[in-house]
């Protein structure tokens, strides 16, 4: 099967953030989830603000380490966002994934939207930062619209989902994102990847990282 593959399991374990973000999650799930991320090699490990300092501890500078900003609904102030974010990098996160207010789009007030986008960036610095937009909730139009506000706002990626909403991940979310972000931004696809097959097709229309667990799971199977 692999050799009808263009890409190998390494290939796509570097793209993974192998996520954790279950409300019953405890520190040895995310232990374990750590331990596997630096067996397999993923991108990051993605898990709840509240284990950060632990897993940095626990990791030391093997595995990069991403968490959430204003999870899974995006309604938190602008303010408690960027003290969140503030607290993350303090406690070790590497990578943040920050959830907009989706309630601000469905308004059309997309410049707060892009402030706020702006005021987590000044944040994070130098580190990576991820916008959420759950597409599941988003017209073609507001997505259009939503990749130039991330473009604008220089953030470093577009991500489909929290994986918390009415739905992931699509391949047609994926590739109206490659074809409408600017130069720079990359794509996260994220919810409901459960296949290699999936995961292939979603690195081939343009995702950069794939956000999920299960794929860690799959290899682990197949070994």
């Amino acid at each position: 099967m692999n050799e009808e593959r263009r890409w190998t399991d390494a290939d796509i374990l570097s793209r993974v953030d192998h996520t954790l973000l279950a409300q019953t999650a405890t520190w040895d799930e995310i232990r374990e989830l750590c331990d596997d991320a630096v067996k397999y090699g993923t991108a990051s490990v993605c898990i709840p603000p509240c284990f950060v300092r632990e897993a940095r501890e626990y990791v030391g500078d093997r595995m990069k380490i991403c968490t959430v900003i204003g999870f899974p609904n995006g309604y938190a102030a602008s303010t408690v966002k960027a003290f969140e974010t503030r607290e993350a990098l303090k406690d070790g996160a590497d990578e943040i994934d920050m959830v907009i207010s989706i309630g601000r789009v469905k308004e059309g007030h997309y410049d707060a939207v892009l402030q706020e986008i702006r005021d987590i960036k000044a944040v994070c610095g130098g580190h990576i930062l991820k916008v959420i937009v759950e597409t599941c909730l988003l017209t073609d139009e507001e997505k259009i619209h939503l990749c130039k506000i991330v473009t604008d706002a220089g953030a470093d990626y577009i991500k489909t989902s929290t994986g918390f909403s009415t739905g992931g991940a699509t391949f047609e979310d994926v590739a109206l994102f490659a074809e409408h972000v600017g130069p720079g931004v990359k794509i996260k696809a994220a919810g409901g990847i459960s296949s290699m097959a999936d995961a292939e097709k979603f690195i081939e229309l343009g995702a950069d990282r794939l956000g999920t667990s299960r794929i860690v799971k799959l290899v682990k199977e197949e070994g």
